[in-house]
């Protein structure tokens, strides 16, 4: 099943309509920089801009003959605007177009991912907020390790994702660059002063310098940052997944009323919108790779990045606008299960707190060999055999020697592990809320 896209306003960047009407955006402020420069009749942009206009199928038609999306884009212009269109374009070169064209939609979709990205921020820390104090077993390699709680878990992801957040805001600003210099970024036909005017119409800085084109390191960084997200999405999505397994079942992503889980088994509930996220992180990882490979071209310029980013770039942003809304939608309506939590916390029989009878040992004069030999003796009869990790300490003379009854009580306290969780919480979300 191919998932619907049910947020328009991404891909309706990347459409015909949005890209021309992007290019000649350019275009004109080109020429409003030129006019004010004194290189063009001022009377010529007026009209220009009154006149100005295009058909997406017309400039496909010219494209066809002429083998160049520029050329057929400024001849379709010229049929509309008339004589003053010989002003349009003048002493530019395509890619004075196209890249600078290039980073003003790649900067109106980030502004989109900005935008889910903070949303999803928000959903975590509600749900962390409502699990602060929900304990559960906290595990490493896939096995039991201490108790934490559950909200300590969302708040590992809202903290990592806001560090996604300051990463996709240095990517905006660095992509956020035009160039008019012509065509090996000399300005030989246009002046420095004509693209810092243009690019301040268009809210773009003008790069420091140029060759052909932007070089390709901006574009590395964005779709890095988007690759290291969509990491960030499929590591949650991943961790939702684990929680879901039946023999876990701590927590779900949440099941419509009539949605199917098999064709063939009726009971079934799969994790399909996790599984679906972890998938699109492996095309938006490989679409980075991509990107660095954009990074060497030949001299001031060759073609081969531009057939690469016709792709990636819709592919990318669309794919992780797209990531994030679902995921938000899955945190939101994330099914929590705390008795299983609670259930799971004394699956091993007490052997969590293992860690509390070693150090506590240690402090009343054991070696810390002597205190683990003893610790691990204990805790490998419960795993061979089952049973209560306490019970067995309590019978073993050698704790004995070290450790009061009270005093082996006293470890098997499950406040003892969470006793930093409001402290932790102020240090990631600066409050309490």
């Amino acid at each position: 099943m191919i998932p619907r896209y049910t947020r328009p306003q991404m891909g309706s960047l990347w459409e015909p309509q949005h890209i021309y009407e992007t290019w000649l955006k350019v275009e004109i402020a080109a020429c409003e920089a030129m006019a004010e420069e004194g290189l063009i009749p001022r009377d010529a942009v007026d009209n220009i801009k009154k006149k100005a206009s295009f058909s997406v199928e017309r400039i496909l038609e010219i494209e066809e003959k002429t083998k160049h999306d520029v050329i057929a884009f400024l001849t379709n212009v010229a049929e509309y605007v008339g004589t003053d269109s010989r002003f349009i374009h003048m002493g530019l070169t395509s890619s004075d177009v196209l890249d600078t064209s290039l980073a003003i939609i790649l900067r109106e979709a980030m502004d989109l991912i900005i935008a889910g990205v903070e949303g999803i921020l928000d959903t975590i820390k509600t749900r962390a907020m409502e699990h602060r104090n929900t304990v559960m077993i906290g595990r490493s390699h896939g096995v039991h390790a201490e108790p934490i709680t559950f909200g300590l878990k969302l708040s590992v992801w809202y903290s990592e994702m806001k560090r996604n957040l300051n990463r996709l805001l240095d990517a905006r600003e660095v992509i956020a660059f035009g160039k008019m210099s012509g065509a090996v970024g000399t300005f030989a036909n246009v002046s420095p002063a004509v693209e810092a005017r243009a690019c301040e119409k268009l809210g773009l800085k003008p790069a420091p310098i140029s060759t052909q084109i932007l070089q390709r390191d901006r574009h590395a960084q964005y779709f890095m940052s988007l690759a290291i997200l969509a990491g960030t999405l499929e590591k949650i999505a991943v961790e939702i997944r684990h929680l879901q397994r039946t023999e876990v079942m701590e927590a779900e992503e949440p099941f419509g009323k009539g949605q199917k889980g098999s064709s063939a088994m009726p009971h079934k509930k799969n994790p399909v919108g996790c599984e679906n996220i972890s998938g699109l992180a492996r095309v938006v990882r490989a679409n980075a790779m991509a990107s660095l490979e954009n990074m060497a071209l030949w001299h001031e310029r060759d073609i081969s990045h531009s057939s690469v980013e016709r792709v990636i770039a819709p592919d990318s942003t669309i794919l992780v606008d797209y990531m994030l809304n679902r995921l938000n939608g899955i945190i939101k309506g994330l099914v929590v299960y705390p008795e299983n939590m609670e259930k799971n916390l004394n699956k091993t029989g007490g052997l969590i707190f293992s860690q509390q009878v070693l150090l506590s040992l240690a402090e009343k004069g054991a070696s810390r060999e002597e205190a683990y030999e003893i610790v691990q003796r204990n805790a490998m009869a419960v795993w061979k055999h089952g049973g209560r990790f306490k019970d067995l300490l309590l019978k073993d003379k050698d704790v004995g020697r070290y450790l009061s009854r009270r005093e082996v009580e006293k470890i098997f306290d499950m406040d003892y592990h969470v006793k930093h969780v409001k402290n932790i919480f102020e240090r990631v979300f600066h409050e309490i809320t």
